[in-house]
């Protein structure tokens, strides 16, 4: 009954800070009645990990700076109000209307090139960005990539504060983090918590080729976070928050960032090349559960499930099979589709990778060369998605037995 009590109390003083919080920004502020609880909390001592000298303020100091204000204007689709409109378009003369955006972004480099969301971004018509000595310039978008939420801007300015690249391979479970940004148009705000779980696959990017292998921490990321920097204690970028977790629209405990070696190759990818080089396996895969692992008597209860292989795509060509089940990549363990993800969206189009598998309990090794959507190793040039998307159409290469029937020996369809 005691715990009951307990958990209660705590329910009780969460929901009283919340409204306190919403109260206190968006009302008046009024009296409030505050009911005591007769039965009084018990405290025990709890024993505290030790953090470096000096805490979190080296990195919030460091980060603070490098973390941007994002400003977006859209143009809204015009949605007609009479029938009149409706028949014959919007009035002559008439405005657009714009729909305006915030977020976050990081600075990565001294010369102005800024990191955040393509969702925070995207079809903007005006760009602008605040840093935090309240300097504003314009923002130009060099790129963006779907499939992984990032985008890159451009300012005109020189000599700007910025973040290095951290190898977020090395973070580590119930590491400190922090996450700044700027949440409802609180600018330079930060705020700490620890990585709760890594290559997490949410669901929340909607493309067909989405990479999704998310570091989760319970750092509060709130609307306005998109795009901002997740830093470890050192003040070095190991992720872009970019997701929450949510019933209400705000924070509730579960946040997500793009982990920072994912970022780093998109980045390298835009400026490179203007477009970032997708690379493909070509199998289908799917995590093992103990279900999976019993229906289709595996001889392994972990890895990643080849459920099957594109016709003459890498992975075929290099003797992958439906039913091998992939345990590493690289000599780098992989127990679920996110990890794999996430290895090879950091890989080109003609990187090799090295397949450790087991097929029937036997274990495997295979030399794959990646291959691009089209299913081949060349470079995708920006120019190239350009006339595709023009066209207006979605493509694939044709298949073998495609290739054979029409009587060519390459095409898309």
């Amino acid at each position: 009954m005691k715990s009951i009590a307990k958990i209660f109390l705590v329910s009780a003083l969460g929901g009283a800070i919340t409204l306190g919080i919403y109260k206190t920004f968006l009302e008046e502020p009024q009296v409030e009645r505050i009911i005591q609880q007769t039965e009084q909390p018990s405290f025990v001592r709890t024993s505290l990990t030790p953090l470096a000298e000096g805490g979190f303020t080296e990195a919030a100091e460091k980060s603070v700076n490098s973390v941007v204000h994002v400003r977006t204007a859209v143009e809204s689709q015009y949605q007609p109000s009479s029938p009149l409109e409706f028949f014959f378009g919007r009035p002559q003369g008439s405005q657009p209307r714009l729909q305006l955006g915030s977020g976050s972004g990081v600075i990565v480099s001294k010369e102005g090139y800024i990191v955040t969301n393509n969702h925070v971004v995207e079809n903007a018509q005006e760009v602008k960005v605040t840093l935090n000595n309240n300097k504003e310039y314009d923002a130009k978008v060099i790129g963006a990539d779907p499939t992984t939420d990032i985008a890159l801007l451009k300012v005109d300015a020189e000599d700007l504060p910025f973040l290095t690249f951290s190898n977020s391979d090395n973070v580590r479970l119930g590491e400190w983090v922090l996450a700044v940004g700027n949440p409802f148009n609180l600018t330079s705000t930060v705020t700490a918590g620890i990585v709760s779980a890594k290559s997490r696959n949410i669901g929340v990017i909607n493309d067909r080729a989405a990479i999704e292998s998310f570091i989760q921490t319970d750092a509060a990321v709130n609307p306005g976070n998109s795009g901002g920097a997740l830093v470890n204690t050192r003040g070095e970028l190991i992720g872009i928050n970019s997701a929450i977790s949510t019933h209400t629209g705000s924070f509730e405990g579960y946040s997500f960032a793009i982990p920072s070696n994912i970022v780093r190759k998109v980045v390298e990818d835009l400026l490179e090349f203007g477009t970032v080089q997708r690379a493909f396996i070509g199998v289908n895969i799917s995590d093992i559960t103990p279900r999976i692992a019993s229906e289709l008597d595996l001889e392994v209860s972990n890895g990643v499930y080849v459920g099957g292989v594109t016709e003459n795509g890498a992975a075929e060509n290099a003797g992958i099979q439906t039913g091998d089940v992939i345990m590493a990549i690289d000599g780098q363990r992989v127990t679920k589709s996110s990890e794999l993800q996430e290895i090879i969206g950091r890989k080109r189009p003609g990187d090799q990778v090295k397949i450790d598998l087991d097929r029937n309990g036997k274990r495997m090794d295979y030399s794959v060369t990646l291959r691009n959507v089209n299913g081949t190793t060349r470079v995708i040039k920006k120019e190239d998605i350009q006339f595709i998307t023009k066209l207006g159409g979605s493509f694939r290469p044709l298949n073998k037995t495609e290739k054979t029937r029409l009587g060519i020996t390459y095409g898309v369809k």
